[in-house]
């Protein structure tokens, strides 16, 4: 009997009713994205600041000199640092939170006696490290391959090179023959400079197993990013390690309002909701009167007729957080297109959620029930 109680005051007030499952279900699509976005956020973030560079890098205490990219110094073992130990350290504390890892050494050589500087590195980290770079040719994808290199753009204007072509570096009366695998666009001091792997650079200089620095791409939020920084300095205490707190903060203070961003938002969407159906039901509460009259003379409690009513109000939340769930998944990918250029990650854990939200915001906007408790039969069988 109840059920059927139920389906037949479904179906009596369709127009209304159908007026708060729009909005219970826009509502819905709404929250559901922003729920997805919410716990997806961080890992978005994380991989857009990724696209800045590396986050925290290992050099020499600052006491001591030691070249670093846009500063061109001769290499001097007492300056380095030794590439065996901090790969050692690195190794030792390795986390799936370290998207990639390169040693540096910086010297200056020259091409057809012009000076140039020149970065040794491990080739095959260099775009995990540096994602927004373009490149004209193809990247290093093995450090074992001594015989290519990479070359900024202008230095390949400089040097009148593409990819393909050979060039020689000459460093202290060392000599090193190599093919520009690549032209790379760094939009930076990179431009201006030449990479090749640490072997070939070790064999050119001279500076065998010496580094000028290590350059750590970390996800994760400034606070884990500053912990794990942390953790290196205490395992080296010889070195000085440091986040690029531009990147770190600026990660960690944008996280933050983005989440009290979308947290807001889903405050201000639930009440909203919750006063539309607070409309509606005042409404239905009106024109049920009758209803609640007779069903009362004809004996039936005022906490089941409630209990009938509720249970219309909850079932419009369950139907309007299911339809706008899925909706949701399709909103949540369009702005991950939009806004990190990747789609979200759906959440499956988010429709139950929405779902329960929905339901609750339902019979928050149920309060004008309330006043059918007052509904005296016989003032309603007068017709009053």
């Amino acid at each position: 009997m109840f059920g059927r109680l139920l389906w037949k005051m479904l179906r009596s007030n369709r127009g209304r009713l159908a007026v708060a499952l729009v909005a219970v279900a826009s509502g819905a699509t709404v929250i559901s994205a922003l729920l997805d976005v919410q716990f997806d956020v961080e890992r978005k973030l994380t991989h857009e600041f990724r696209a800045l560079g590396a986050n925290i890098v290992i050099s020499a205490k600052s006491d001591r000199q030691v070249a670093t990219p846009g500063v061109t110094v001769a290499s001097n073992s007492a300056d380095l640092l030794t590439e065996s130990v901090i790969e050692q350290t690195l190794d030792s504390h390795r986390t799936p939170d370290v998207a990639a890892s390169a040693p540096f050494l910086f010297s200056v050589a020259r091409v057809n006696g012009t000076a140039v500087v020149v970065a040794g590195t491990w080739l095959d980290q260099l775009a995990k490290l540096n994602p927004t770079w373009r490149i004209q040719g193809n990247w290093i994808a093995s450090r074992e391959d001594v015989g290519q290199c990479l070359v900024g753009w202008k230095a390949a204007q400089q040097f009148g090179v593409v990819p393909g072509a050979p060039i020689g570096l000459d460093y202290l009366g060392r000599h090193a023959q190599l093919r520009v695998a690549g032209v790379i666009d760094s939009g930076g001091d990179e431009d201006d400079q030449i990479f090749m792997n640490l072997p070939a650079a070790w064999e050119l200089t001279g500076e065998q197993f010496y580094i000028s620095l290590w350059q750590l791409s970390v996800s994760g939020t400034s606070a884990g990013i500053e912990s794990y920084a942390t953790q290196l300095a205490g395992a080296l205490p010889g070195y000085d390690v440091r986040p690029v707190r531009a990147i770190t903060d600026a990660e960690g203070s944008l996280l933050g309002r983005t989440r009290l961003l979308i947290a807001s938002m889903i405050a201000l969407i639930l009440v909203l909701t919750a006063l539309c159906v607070l409309a509606t039901m005042m409404a239905l509460a009106m024109e049920r009167r009758k209803d609640v009259g007779l069903m009362k003379a004809l004996g039936a409690s005022i906490s089941r007729i409630l209990a009938i009513f509720l249970a219309e109000v909850g079932t419009l939340g369950a139907v309007g957080g299911a339809i706008g769930s899925v909706a949701g998944v399709v909103l949540a990918r369009w702005v991950g297109q939009r806004v990190f250029g990747a789609a979200i990650a759906t959440r499956w854990d988010v429709f139950p959620l929405t779902i329960v939200l929905m339901v609750c915001v339902a019979l928050a906007g149920a309060l004008p029930l309330r006043l059918l408790g007052r509904v005296k039969p016989a003032v309603i069988l007068r017709g009053e």
